[in-house]
């Protein structure tokens, strides 16, 4: 399975580069990951522009499947999380693309495109802290789907 981070903003903190690269060590076993960062842009046209012109571009891809994360989407817990990807696989979706707004949020458009529409919570989070639970759990999901123990 290949998992596509498409998100908004680098990230400048030192200790979400070392999250961030922690987690893809550690996903490397079980994925091949591929994170995408695209202009994080002042007006909400541009940033919505950009973006969904990486999205067309992913689409060209046969078996996608897209996530966005929304305050206003479904929230799992990490087994049904899990549970999620590995019916994706299994039903022979070759990539699943998860797609992090930045401080604008997302266009509707961009939010319509979306296969799925999932939330972390009701609370916001910084794009650069969601980029890092995103990886944590998208993790903990291979964890849960091999059998293998992972902290509760």
């Amino acid at each position: 399975m290949k998992i596509t981070i498409l998100c908004v903003g680098k990230i400048k903190e030192k200790f979400y580069r070392d999250a961030i690269a922690e987690y893809s060590k550690r996903l490397s076993r079980y994925c091949k990951l591929d994170i995408i960062e695209v202009a994080d842009e002042k007006t909400p046209e541009n940033a919505s522009d950009t973006v969904e012109n990486q999205i067309r571009k992913k689409e060209a891809k046969e078996g996608a499947y897209v996530f966005a994360l929304a305050i206003d989407g479904r929230e799992f817990d990490s087994v049904e999380l899990s549970k999620k990807i590995e019916n994706l696989g299994t039903s022979g979706i070759s990539q699943i693309i998860f797609l992090i707004g930045g401080s604008l949020g997302m266009s509707e458009n961009l939010l319509k495109r979306a296969d799925f529409k999932l939330s972390f919570s009701k609370m916001t989070f910084p794009h650069q802290l969601m980029r890092v639970i995103l990886l944590e759990q998208v993790y903990r999901s291979y964890r849960i789907m091999n059998g293998e123990p992972y902290h509760k």
